[in-house]
């Protein structure tokens, strides 16, 4: 299928797309993964184990979304300070 056929398809909403995908080769970017060790103080494990259990989730988890939430709150403070000068 061309481009502007696959286009036209998506943009009038006629057909499931997914059936034209290989899905096999998509990748999403800048998702690799990197193994890290980082030592927490106990009381610290404890707390984010306590969170992790009350939302239903794995501590490695608890502890990803909230170091993105901080890296995203970080990003657009750095972009509003660079904005108002």
């Amino acid at each position: 299928m061309r481009a502007e056929e696959f286009d036209k398809k998506f943009d009038d909403n006629l057909d499931d797309l997914l059936e034209h995908l290989d899905l096999s080769t998509a990748k999403r970017p800048n998702q690799a993964q990197k193994r890290v060790n980082v030592d927490f103080p106990t009381w610290m494990i404890e707390s984010l184990d306590r969170e992790a259990s009350r939302l239903g989730v794995t501590r490695q988890s608890i502890i990803k979304v909230w170091l993105a939430e901080r890296l995203e709150t970080t990003a657009a403070n750095k972009a509003l300070q660079r904005a108002n000068r």
